[in-house]
C-alpha cells in the first residue's frame, strides 16, 4: 500500500485519479442537466489552461493569444454541423439551397471551395487539432528561430488574436461575420441539444481532458519535461549544450495549440454556436487567468482554476448583476496579492504540510499504546536520566 502511495505521488497520477473522481462521479451526481452543461463549458476552457501549464509553466513563453487556438478549433467543428444543419431540405426557402444561412443573406450562390472537405467528420476532427497547430507551427517558427520571446512574443499574439477577430467580422459572409455559426442541431443526424446528449458530451470532454492531463503529465515527467524547465531557467545553458531551443518552444507552441483546439470543438459541441467573441483578446487573457489562478506549474490545479474562476463569473454575475465585474477583479487581486502561485501553492504550502502532520501524528498514536508500560529499574543511572539536547526528558530515557 505504502508502495502505491508512493508511486502515485511521484508520478502525480494521485491527483489526476482524484480529478477524474470528481469530473466523471460527483458533478454528474451533484449537478442537473443544466448546470452539468455549465460545468462542460467550464471544461472546454480548462484544455487552454492545460496547453497554457506546459507552455507558461515549462517552457517560460507566455502566449496572450490562446483563445486564437481555441476559436480556431471551434470553427473547424461549428463548419462541419452547420453544413449538416444546411441540407436542401432544411435550407429549400432561401434563394440557394444547400449553403449555410449568412451565406444566403450575403448573396453567395455556390458553397466556398475550402468549405467543401468539412462536410466530412473525419477531415473536421483532424482540422480540429491540426489547424492550430498550423498556426502555432507558423507563428512559432518565424518568432522563436528569430529569438523573439518574452514581453515581445505575447504582444505579438495578442495583434494576432486582434486580426482573426477583424478577419472573421470583416468575412462575413463565410464566416457568419459578428453572429458567428448558430443552430447548430446535429452531429451525423444525432440531436446534440437534449439531455442525454449533454450528458453524453459532458463525459466525453472530461474524458479527452483527463487524457489531455495524462499526456503531459508524461511529458513533464520525461527528459523532454527537463529540458523545457531547463530551458525556462537557463536557456543560454541548453542552447550552448547543443540544443535547438528554438525548435522546443515551436514543439511546446504546437501542443498547447492543438489542446486548445480541442476544447474549442468541444465548447462548439457543448454550447451550439461560435462566434468571433471567443476569439478576441479578452477571452485570451482570461484563459491566461484560469492557468494562474489554478496554479501554472500544476496540470490538475489548471483544471480546478478555470473551474473556479468560471464558477465565479457565473455566481457573481447572477447574485449581483451590477457589481459582477469588480466582484472577479476583486477575486483576482486577492490571489494575486495572497496566492501568487495559485490554487497548487496554497496547497504546497498550507494543505500538503497539515496533511503530513496528521498522518505522522496517526501513526505515532498505535504505537504509543500498542503494549503494557514497562518501568525502568530503581537503578537506572542519572545519566541516562538527563534529557538529550533538542528533545524532551520523556522522549530521551
Amino acid at each position: 500500500m505504502k508502495d502505491m502511495r508512493a508511486w502515485l505521488e511521484r508520478t502525480g497520477l494521485g491527483h489526476v485519479a482524484l480529478l477524474a473522481v470528481v469530473l466523471m462521479v460527483v458533478f454528474p451526481l451533484a449537478l442537473d442537466s443544466f448546470r452539468l452543461n455549465l460545468v462542460g463549458k467550464y471544461l472546454c476552457y480548462a484544455f487552454v489552461a492545460v496547453g497554457l501549464v506546459m507552455l507558461w509553466g515549462w517552457a517560460g513563453v507566455l502566449s496572450l493569444g490562446q483563445g486564437v487556438f481555441f476559436g480556431i478549433g471551434g470553427y473547424a467543428m461549428a463548419m462541419f454541423l452547420k453544413l449538416e444543419a444546411s441540407d436542401k431540405a432544411s435550407t429549400s426557402i432561401q434563394s440557394t439551397p444547400g449553403i449555410p444561412d449568412f451565406m444566403d443573406w450575403n448573396q453567395l450562390t455556390a458553397l466556398p471551395m475550402w468549405w467543401t472537405p468539412f462536410e466530412y467528420l473525419p477531415f473536421a476532427l483532424f482540422a480540429v487539432v491540426a489547424a492550430p497547430a498550423l498556426l502555432a507551427f507558423i507563428i512559432g517558427f518565424a518568432m522563436f528561430r528569430r529569438r523573439v520571446g518574452d514581453v515581445y512574443f505575447a504582444i505579438i499574439t495578442q495583434a494576432v488574436a486582434l486580426i482573426l477577430t477583424v478577419l472573421i467580422i470583416g468575412q462575413q459572409g463565410y464566416t457568419g461575420g459578428v453572429n458567428g455559426m448558430t443552430d447548430l442541431r446535429t452531429m451525423l443526424g444525432w440531436d446534440i441539444r437534449t439531455d442525454s446528449a449533454k450528458y453524453i458530451l459532458y463525459y466525453v470532454c472530461s474524458g479527452l481532458l483527463l487524457l489531455s492531463v495524462v499526456a503531459c503529465l508524461w511529458i513533464q515527467k520525461s527528459k523532454l519535461g527537463t529540458l523545457l524547465l531547463a530551458m525556462r531557467d537557463k536557456e543560454d545553458r541548453v542552447r550552448f549544450s547543443g540544443y535547438d531551443v528554438s525548435m522546443f518552444k515551436v514543439f511546446v507552441f504546437c501542443l498547447a495549440a492543438a489542446i486548445s483546439g480541442i476544447g474549442g470543438a468541444m465548447f462548439a459541441l457543448q454550447v451550439g454556436f461560435m462566434s468571433p467573441s471567443i476569439v478576441g483578446i479578452v477571452p485570451s487573457i482570461e484563459m491566461v487567468i484560469f492557468a494562474a489562478v489554478g496554479g501554472r506549474m500544476s496540470l490538475v490545479c489548471a483544471v480546478y482554476g478555470a473551474l473556479l474562476v468560471n464558477f465565479g463569473k457565473t455566481y457573481f454575475s447572477e447574485t449581483f448583476p451590477d457589481l459582477w465585474m469588480f466582484c472577479m477583479a476583486g477575486l483576482f487581486i486577492v490571489v494575486t496579492m495572497f496566492f501568487p502561485n495559485g490554487l497548487a501553492g496554497l496547497y504546497a504550502s498550507k494543505v500538503k504540510p497539515m496533511l503530513a502532520r496528521r498522518a505522522a501524528k496517526s501513526a505515532s498514536t498505535p504505537s504509543q499504546g500498542a503494549g503494557p508500560a514497562i518501568t525502568k529499574p530503581a537503578t537506572t543511572s542519572s545519566k541516562a536520566q538527563e534529557p538529550v539536547a533538542g528533545k524532551p526528558a520523556a522522549e530521551a530515557v
